[in-house]
């Protein structure tokens, strides 16, 4: 029998995100009945020229694909669509009429060769395509990191005290995560240099805030955004975060919800990963890699040791983008809103 074979390394694996160049907002209107796309007599599928660039970037094979343009023509946003469900076959010179599933393609007989036994599991699109910008990110983006330890401790007193004031049946329950995209995406504001892209003649700055949160769904790694987060609430972050999870596990997410944002935050500190380094999300200029709570001992300024809570931080920069006293002003600004948390109500 084979053994499956290894899978990526769980920290990096959660900690890189998943694609967010492509724009989110589909350009053209869908009929009211969604048509097979449409061949011309040698048998090639019509389609737009950004369509076709989206597929062939994606490893999709447009062929069996439903077109929602003029006449079944496929644009950008059935693709995109495509992509996010994960049900399109990747392309290949003879596509069939009907691709198995990645579950049902994996082999389930042993097969023996080498003296190694293993599975083949084929990709899913989502997998495909993070594992195509991420290699690009390593080999185009110049990375650095920074890392500083953040006290947590009143972060965590106001935590519970605002999940107590809520009742059981209002169903809003705070996360430290909450607390970390509120803080994150006022930085940004206060030092909006970061919130920003390497563009070919320039660097864009973004006015709004569009945080991306890294999860990991049933098909593959997903970045859905919580959008203006910087406006946002704590329990309106949580609802938020809550229902793009939820949307994300099922395959459900629009691209509209995934594609884009601004910045992107990883937190492996649930699974008590203490410290990791992500991979900058392309076309964004950073990502923040968050790790678990410890306890530490520490000299206060009158010279007594107690024991505090800390969470180390790693910010990932774009070097073209982020000069490195830009990320230690961030990741500054980011350390006063976590551990002075009223601040960030004010």
């Amino acid at each position: 029998k084979k053994p499956a074979a290894a899978a990526p390394e769980a920290a990096p694996a959660a900690s890189e995100a998943a694609p967010a160049a492509a724009p989110a907002a589909a350009q053209h209107a869908a009929p009211a009945a969604v048509q097979q796309a449409p061949a011309t007599p040698g048998g090639r599928v019509i389609a737009s020229p950004y369509a076709r660039k989206l597929a062939a970037q994606g490893g999709l094979g447009l062929e069996g694909l439903s077109g929602s343009g003029p006449g079944g023509r496929i644009v950008a946003a059935d693709v995109q669509q495509a992509i996010a469900s994960g049900k399109v076959s990747p392309a290949a010179a003879s596509a069939p009429a009907a691709a198995a599933t990645p579950a049902a393609a994996a082999s389930k007989s042993a097969v023996i060769e080498s003296g190694l036994s293993y599975v083949d599991i084929p990709h899913s699109q989502i997998r495909r395509i993070t594992a195509q910008r991420l290699l690009e990110s390593k080999q185009t983006i110049p990375h650095y990191y920074l890392t500083v330890e953040v006290q947590v401790d009143e972060m965590l007193k106001l935590r519970e005290q605002i999940n107590a004031s809520f009742s059981k049946d209002a169903g809003v329950k705070i996360s430290v995560n909450d607390f970390v995209i509120k803080a994150a995406a006022l930085a940004l504001k206060k030092v909006p240099g970061v919130n920003a892209s390497w563009q070919k003649d320039f660097i864009r700055q973004y006015d709004n805030v569009d945080i991306s949160v890294a999860m990991q769904t049933p098909t593959g790694l997903m970045t859905p955004i919580v959008k203006d987060a910087h406006t946002k609430g704590l329990s309106g972050i949580s609802g938020n975060v809550k229902a793009l999870a939820a949307k994300a596990k099922e395959g459900k997410l629009a691209p509209a919800e995934f594609m884009g944002g601004t910045f992107t935050i990883s937190n492996l500190g649930m699974f008590g990963v203490k410290h990791f380094a992500a991979i900058v999300n392309p076309p964004q200029a950073a990502i923040l890699a968050v790790g678990a709570a410890d306890k530490k001992v520490v000299m206060s300024k009158s010279g007594d040791f107690s024991e505090v809570s800390v969470i180390t931080i790693t910010l990932s920069c774009d070097h073209r983008v982020i000069d490195g006293a830009m990320g230690a002003q961030w990741l500054q600004a980011f350390k006063g809103y976590v551990e002075t948390p009223y601040t960030m109500m004010l």
